[in-house]
Parts: structure tokens; sequence; C-alpha cells
């Protein structure tokens, strides 16, 4: 599997953006999907997590309420809905998958995209 994050930039505080990950392979449905981000001078964190067919999703307690995790199968596109933004989602932002159920451990997963940059500025 291949995955390409896309949709970061530069937002003010308390905007919105969205993140997709694109994803190659006919097996896409068959794999979990997580989203994790790094700041600079920071551990690689886990922000979110969805399963396989989308019928469960995880959150990090710093996101929980303000970011949305979905998936379109159809398309092998994972997206990532980020509202009420904040300066300390200032990261990296990237995708990455596993085989059925997502965790919050980065090594866990087989596959990573290159990821996005989300600045968040006043």
């Amino acid at each position: 599997v291949q995955l390409q994050a896309s949709g970061g930039g530069l937002v003010q505080i308390g905007g919105s953006l969205r993140l997709s990950c694109a994803a190659s392979g006919r097996t896409f449905s068959t794999y979990a999907l997580g989203w994790f981000r790094q700041a600079p001078g920071k551990e690689r964190e886990f922000v979110a997590g969805i399963n396989w067919n989308g019928g469960s999703t995880y959150y990090a307690d710093s996101v929980k309420g303000r970011f949305t995790i979905s998936r379109d199968n159809a398309k092998n596109t994972v997206y990532l809905q980020m509202n009420s933004l904040k300066p300390e989602d200032t990261a990296v932002f990237y995708c990455a998958a596993r085989r059925v159920v997502p965790t919050t451990r980065t090594y866990e997963y087989d596959y990573w995209g290159q990821g996005t940059l989300v600045t968040v500025s006043s």
C-alpha cells in the first residue's frame, strides 16, 4: 500500500482543515488507517484511527470533539476533518496503514505516507 497525504496548510486559530490520504492498491478496504502528527522537537503521536470498514474510530484525548476521521473505501481515501484548530495542533501530519484495527503505536503500522504540514497561527 502506498499512501499520499495532502490538505495541510496555514490556518488561523479556530479554523478548519480537512486532510486527505489517498492509497494505492486493491486491498485498501482491509487496512485500518491512522493519523499521527509530529511537532518540532517532539515524538510522533497518535491522533486518530479508523478500522477497516469505518465502523470504529479512535481519538487522542487532545483532539476528541474537534477532529473527525472517516474513510471512503470506494475512493481508497481516508480523511481527517480538523475543526477549532489550536496553535498546539501545528505539526506534520502523517497517515499510516496496518491490517484490520488501528492502534496508537507507530511501530505497529506497516505503511506510511510522506506527511503534510499543518500550521495554526494567529
